[in-house]
């Protein structure tokens, strides 16, 4: 069971029993309050209970495959390429249609224009404080837009 988070547009947090780990998209940094500092960059990394894979695109940025529980995580905010090496996400942080219809997330933690990307998936929005993940199982059916503040 872990905990999604966003304190703004670039950010999410995600808090598991060990950790809290904060990705920010813009300057593609991971800050989990290690004593080595921030993270940059892809790479594989194990932090707590997360497994996480920072992906490198061909523009230079960083997109995020992040493993808890068997619920996999991908946060990518408006990043549009690299989604083949993204693999499967249970949860997708983004702020791209396209991405969502590409990767086919249960559910997604919407990053940015919210109106925008509702009224284009034709899907409705609800707005949590944080987002809670019991597993894979407990996510829903049918495919979600949650905001968080």
């Amino acid at each position: 069971m872990f905990d999604i988070e966003s304190k703004n547009q670039d950010e999410i947090t995600i808090i598991t029993k060990k950790s809290a780990i904060t990705f920010n998209i813009a300057d593609a940094v991971i800050d989990a309050g290690l004593e080595i500092g921030k993270i940059t960059g892809p790479g594989e990394f194990e932090i707590g209970e997360a497994t996480i894979r920072g992906i490198a695109t061909e523009s230079g940025k960083t997109i995020y495959d992040v493993e808890v529980g068997g619920v996999h995580v991908g946060i990518i905010d408006g990043i549009e390429e690299g989604l083949d090496d993204l693999g499967v996400s249970d949860i997708l942080c983004t702020s791209s249609v396209r991405a969502v219809r590409e990767v086919e997330p249960k559910l997604v933690v919407a990053m940015g224009n919210v109106d925008g990307m509702v009224a284009e998936l034709k899907l409705t929005a609800r707005v949590d404080k944080k987002l809670k993940v019991k597993s894979v199982d407990a996510l829903p059916a049918t495919r979600e837009v949650v905001v968080l503040n």
